[in-house]
């Protein structure tokens, strides 16, 4: 479900997941703001994606369909993307970790 404060990078995303892999659950988040970046970029972002197409992939299989799948945003506006790829029958409602602080960029 989109949320009125989501920005159009993570509206785009969310469109693109839902129709490749029609998920039972879905959670589209920019992380950004926890990055050394201008305010209001939308460049780093974590999807959680619980998907019956997931069933029987190897977890380096179901990373590779999401990034196929956002190919275009990886090339481009999306610099990082954290993902939890999850097949419907492995998925008990968990949620994903916290993200680590960034300790990239500009002596951070």
């Amino acid at each position: 479900m989109s949320t009125l404060s989501e920005g159009p990078v993570a509206r785009l995303l969310r469109e693109k997941l839902t129709a490749s892999f029609q998920p039972k659950h879905l959670e589209v988040e920019c992380e950004s703001h926890l990055h050394n970046v201008p305010k209001g970029a939308e460049m780093h972002f974590r999807v959680q994606v619980v998907s019956d197409a997931f069933e029987g992939k190897r977890v380096i299989e179901r990373h590779r369909l999401v990034n196929t799948c956002l190919s275009e945003e990886l090339a481009s506006t999306v610099h990082a993307l954290r993902i939890d790829a999850i097949p419907t029958s492995k998925w008990d409602g968990q949620k994903q970790e916290e993200s680590p602080t960034c300790r990239g960029g500009f002596g951070k």
